[in-house]
């Protein structure tokens, strides 16, 4: 309970004054206008004592009606107004100190709309910081995972690079581990800073308009010496004078994610298909490959930050590729869609407006 201070009583005895004298003013004003009024129509003639005995009864009906008043505002204000505020206070206060599961109850009383849209916007503020700190959590902790893999395996090649017997095979197969490890994890560090701008509007699209099939075959032919190594073939149907207007850096790294995820989940022997074609306000690229394929519940997370269905290709990779594809289609104002079978393979379609 909140302790009075002089300022408080201060506050209140001013507060009574001033509605004392409003009420008396009032009452006083009526009360002359009503005598006056029945003087001249009875022809009374006031006294002294009359007037006198009056302004008696008036100023104490005056102190009884303004007390009654101030009682039933200062029952109103307790009810109507503090209870609400200190209900939302104490509220925010807990969201304040991070307890986001806090939700004020609605308040119906006649008199109390506005609080209870204040409550409302208040309940909704929380849900949506809970639900952004249950992001940051998992983001922290998949971050924490990802990079523990990566870092062990440096710490174990670097513990076995100084054993002082060590072979020129050894130590150049111990020192390609502690390569491989550190690029893979400046490659997510990179694609962490791509995702955090695009996710943060820091990333605008510089629009113009090319040649969508040249640059799928630029993007493809990167690719040359990963499927002439894995005896993958290719297969193109690429229709020709297919124009854009979209951000071509953007494009290229759905493209090249696309395509890297192909060869990675294809077998030795397998088949990349990609192919172009156009409709009257989209350009739709198909990238089919014919790898292991995933289950319809694994599909329906791929496109979730460091979800990797596929584990056993997880030293591959760091489950940011797609959902980076992902945000790069929604600015683009297009479209992302996936089929796969198990044992079958898996194709993405990403549809791209043409104007």
């Amino acid at each position: 309970m909140k302790k009075l201070t002089l300022k408080d009583v201060l506050g209140s005895v001013n507060s009574f004054l001033l509605f004392f004298l409003t009420v008396g003013f009032i009452v006083s004003c009526c009360m002359m206008l009503f005598v006056s009024i029945l003087a001249d129509t009875m022809e009374l003639t006031l006294t002294t004592d009359n007037i006198a005995t009056a302004a008696k009864v008036t100023f104490g009906n005056v102190v009884l009606i303004t007390f009654l008043f101030k009682f039933a505002d200062y029952i109103r204000r307790k009810i109507m107004v503090e209870r609400p505020t200190k209900i939302i206070t104490e509220a925010t206060e807990k969201i304040m100190s991070g307890d986001f599961s806090v939700r004020i109850p609605p308040m119906q009383n006649s008199g109390m709309e506005g609080f209870n849209q204040i409550a409302m916007a208040i309940n909704q503020m929380a849900e949506e910081l809970g639900s952004v700190e249950t992001l940051r959590t998992d983001f922290i902790a998949n971050v924490s995972h990802e990079m523990k893999t990566p870092l062990a395996v440096m710490q174990n090649y670097g513990t076995l690079l100084q054993a002082p017997d060590l072979s020129d095979e050894k130590r150049i197969e111990y020192a390609k581990g502690v390569t491989d490890s550190s690029r893979r994890m400046a490659d997510m560090m990179t694609n962490i800073l791509k995702l955090n701008r695009l996710e943060n509007q820091q990333i605008y699209p510089q629009v113009s308009e090319f040649d969508l099939g040249e640059q799928l075959c630029e993007c493809l032919l990167q690719y040359e010496n990963v499927w002439e190594k894995a005896a993958i073939d290719i297969e193109t149907d690429i229709a020709e004078d297919v124009k854009v207007k979209a951000d071509a850096e953007l494009l290229g790294h759905v493209w090249n994610n696309l395509f890297s995820n192909a060869f990675k989940f294809t077998p030795s022997g397998g088949t990349v298909t990609v192919s172009l074609s156009a409709t009257e306000h989209h350009a739709v690229v198909k990238v089919r490959d014919t790898g292991c394929g995933m289950t319809p519940q694994v599909g329906a997370h791929i496109f979730e930050k460091f979800y990797q269905g596929d584990t056993s290709h997880s030293v591959q990779g760091n489950g940011l590729g797609l959902a980076l594809v992902k945000r790069v289609i929604d600015i683009m104002q297009g479209e992302i869609g996936v089929e796969s079978a198990v044992g079958v393979g898996t194709t993405f379609t990403v549809k791209i407006r043409r104007t």
